[in-house]
């Protein structure tokens, strides 16, 4: 059977083929530090990835077909939308305990949301994290529910609710811009 015929099947060889290539370069496959590191990344990637989808090419595409009326936002509302917001939500929430696990690892974390001496660039960047993460749990997700019927909602209210989703998408959007930034502080040359 070809893994990459599934999802599971393609992310399972992913991790597989990361350890080979870990050992086949002398490395260690238990190091805790940077596997929490790299889930980060992923998960960043993931959530980060999934807003600028949003953003770039759903919310335009959305328009578009509302305008088309063939065949209609129907398809990417009922389909693509409630799924892509899976994987938005969690990734959000894994990025931002893999970051809080990984600055706690490294006795940063206090630092970092106090935006201590050594620790504020890097605490920026989590104070954004934050907020980001804030915003997908309490205004896009619960507002996204209303645009995409999965709670009953008056026109009154979704009209609300997309204004309110679109909103904080887009700080969310413009938020990611300094936070990628700050998040890689340190190694970016900027400090620390």
């Amino acid at each position: 059977m070809n893994p990459l015929l599934s999802i599971k099947g393609t992310i399972i060889s992913g991790f597989v083929l990361s350890a080979v290539l870990v050992l086949a370069i002398g490395g260690k496959l238990v190091d805790i530090e940077h596997y929490l590191r790299w889930l980060h990344y992923l998960s960043g990637v993931t959530w980060i990835g999934l807003l600028y989808y949003f953003n770039f090419v759903q919310v335009p595409a959305m328009a578009s077909a509302i305008a088309d009326k063939e065949p209609g936002p129907a398809a990417i509302g009922k389909y693509v939308a409630p799924l892509a917001l899976v994987w938005f939500r969690w990734g959000a929430v894994v990025t931002w305990i893999t970051g809080a696990l990984y600055l706690q690892d490294h006795g940063m974390l206090h630092a970092a949301f106090t935006l201590s001496d050594g620790a504020a660039g890097i605490g920026i960047g989590a104070w954004l994290g934050t907020i980001m993460l804030f915003n997908v749990w309490v205004l896009i997700w619960p507002n996204q529910k209303k645009i995409l019927g999965m709670v009953d909602a008056t026109p009154e209210e979704i009209a609300k609710a997309k204004k309110v989703a679109l909103l904080a998408s887009r700080t969310n959007t413009l938020l990611s811009i300094p936070m990628l930034l700050f998040m890689g502080y340190s190694h970016n040359g900027l400090g620390m």
